[in-house]
């Protein structure tokens, strides 16, 4: 005898085998047919693509590498100039700006209210 779980009673029921070999209405066969075409112009493949690709700009990996690596006794993240700069200094601020408002915010919670 063939078992089957009903999605119905949340059960095991008695089935054929048919129906348990492919349980919850799942098709035994799989359609080989390519779905008909969406819209009228064929797409390309990427094999056909040109193997060269052409970029907008030049590569600056190469600079890039030396400013970086340079041993100036600059920080890594400072090396770019001033807007690196500005970057990091609003970044600090912000970060101490939001603790010391998380200290207040605890001071403010700690202190019973007065009851007149």
């Amino acid at each position: 005898m063939y078992y089957k779980f009903s999605s119905f009673t949340q059960n095991l029921t008695g089935a054929v085998a048919a129906a348990a070999y492919n349980p919850q209405g799942l098709k035994p066969l799989v359609s080989t047919e390519l779905p008909s075409s969406i819209f009228g112009t064929p797409t390309k493949v990427a094999s056909e693509s040109p193997a060269a690709v052409s970029y907008w700009g030049k590569n600056k990996v190469p600079e890039l590498q030396k400013l970086f690596q340079k041993s100036d006794g600059v920080l890594v993240h400072l090396k770019q100039g001033v807007p690196d700069k500005l970057l990091y200094r609003t970044t600090m601020a912000l970060a101490l700006g939001g603790s010391i408002y998380c200290l207040i915010a605890l001071y403010m919670a700690s202190q019973p209210k007065n009851r007149k």
